[in-house]
Order: structure tokens, then sequence, then C-alpha cells
């Protein structure tokens, strides 16, 4: 006869206990709205853990919406509900009376990383060149006022820095200096946004400082050519769900008109 199986609840990472801990420290008054979160080595002696598990916790409460994080104060306590995310990610595209773009400004926290790769996942298929070459440009940035760290990468596949080899001379250059290229050679510009979300990867989280149950936020900003209907550009950008908030700018667009029935010739008698 087999064994009955028996079932075994694992115990929440350490973490998961200490922001659990703290959690129900908030909701039952401990911390007040506004009142600042111990410090991490006051938090390390409190719960004799590590300071990673003291972070990997703050970021587990910065996720359920009960603390924010502000560089040179700590982690503050929200009222109750929450507030929308501190970085407020702009992504509008202005173009100026005399021609130029002009993006919202972003810090980074080092110079651009540029390398050749294969086009794969979603960039491939929304620039409809899978497994073909492109020049991959890097680049980390920061919110100096909340510290969220935020992955971009922008990809430019060969055929449009052929076309353009302004571009292939300097990828690194500011993207609206590439968007500026691109119109110079007479390409009519469009844009279009698709955003999605997803767990993040070990090295994700690594980079952008978040914690395991924190999801990530992704667009894929395409730059194509309006006339030929053809993607030019991919840009990506990766930022933590719980810190940031992307903002658009919503401008209406003409319905197309409705085509009036054909009418009916008469019959020939």
């Amino acid at each position: 006869m087999a064994a009955a199986r028996e079932h075994i609840e694992r115990a929440p990472s350490m973490y998961m206990q200490v922001a659990q801990r703290v959690a129900g420290d908030i909701r039952r008054g401990r911390y007040e709205a506004g009142e600042v979160l111990p410090s991490e080595t006051e938090m390390v002696k409190m719960y004799g853990v590590g300071k990673h598990t003291v972070r990997a916790a703050i970021a587990e409460l910065r996720t359920m919406g009960l603390v924010e994080s502000q560089q040179g104060k700590g982690s503050i306590v929200l009222p109750s509900g929450g507030v929308l995310p501190a970085t407020r990610v702009e992504r509008s595209i202005q173009r100026t009376t005399k021609g130029s773009w002009r993006l919202p400004e972003a810090t980074q926290t080092e110079p651009p990383a540029v390398s050749r790769t294969a086009l794969e996942g979603p960039p491939a298929l929304l620039l409809n060149q899978q497994d073909q070459d492109a020049i991959s440009v890097d680049r980390m940035l920061h919110d100096p006022a909340t510290g969220a760290r935020m992955a971009h990468r922008i990809l430019i596949p060969l055929s449009t820095a052929a076309d353009v080899p302004s571009i292939a001379e300097q990828p690194d250059a500011e993207i609206s200096d590439l968007y500026q290229q691109l119109a110079d050679a007479g390409l009519n510009l469009t844009f279009t946004e698709h955003v999605t979300a997803r767990t993040p990867y070990p090295d994700e989280r690594t980079a952008l400082g978040i914690s395991d149950a924190s999801p990530l936020l992704i667009t894929y900003r395409v730059t194509g050519d309006a006339d030929q209907e053809r993607p030019l550009l991919c840009e990506e950008l990766k930022t933590p769900a719980a810190t940031c908030q992307l903002t658009y700018p919503m401008t209406p667009t003409k319905a197309p008109a409705a085509k009036r029935p054909a009418r009916r010739r008469p019959a020939s008698e």
C-alpha cells in the first residue's frame, strides 16, 4: 500500500518574512503615514538578517504600496491605500517649429555601451527582422530624486544603418539626434509604443535593484517610415513597476470618414 502524500508548506523567504512583519506593524499603527522606517542598519539589528535581505524586504513593501523610498530620507510610510509610483517617466515626443526633435531629459549613470547583436524576441518581431543583425546601444538611467533605475536599449537594424550611414558612424548619439538624421534623410517618421509587463530575470533584478516579486514594465517604441510603412528603429525601456509610472500625452486623431454605400443603379427595362 502506497504511503499517503503529506502536504508540506514552504516557509516564506527571509526577506518576505521581514516584509510581512513590517507590513503588519504598519497596518497596526506602529508606523504611521509619513513616518520614516528604521534604517537598514537598524533593521539588520532588529531582525537579525543581512543588508541584502533588508533591501529586498523594503523593495517588497514598495511593491505592496505601503512605503516609498526617497533618496537621502529613507523609506517613508504611505497613507492608507498608497499612491501612484513616485517616478514619473514622461514618454512624450515633441517637434519644434524649427523641425528639431525634443525628448524628456534622462540622467545616465555611465556612458552608453555599443555592440553588435542578432535581433530576437519582441524587437525582432516589431522590426520584422528575425535573426538579422543590428547595432545595440545600451544605457542605464536613473531618477536623481527617487533613485529609481531604468535600462534603455536602442536597436538599429543594419539595413537602417545602410540607408542612413550617419547613424552607423555615431549610433550612441542622443535619441533626438537619431530622429533628426532619419528625418534629414527624407523619411516621414511615425512612432508606435507597445507596453507589456513580466517577472524580471535575475540579471535585471540585480541591475535595477528590484525584488523577486516586483514586476517589470517594458516599453517598445518603434520608429517607422510612414511612406514605406517600414520599421526603422526599436527602443526598449525597462522600468520597475513598483516605483515608476509611464506618462503619455494623448493627441486625438480624426476618425476615418464613413464610407457611403454604393447607390444601386435602377434595373434597365
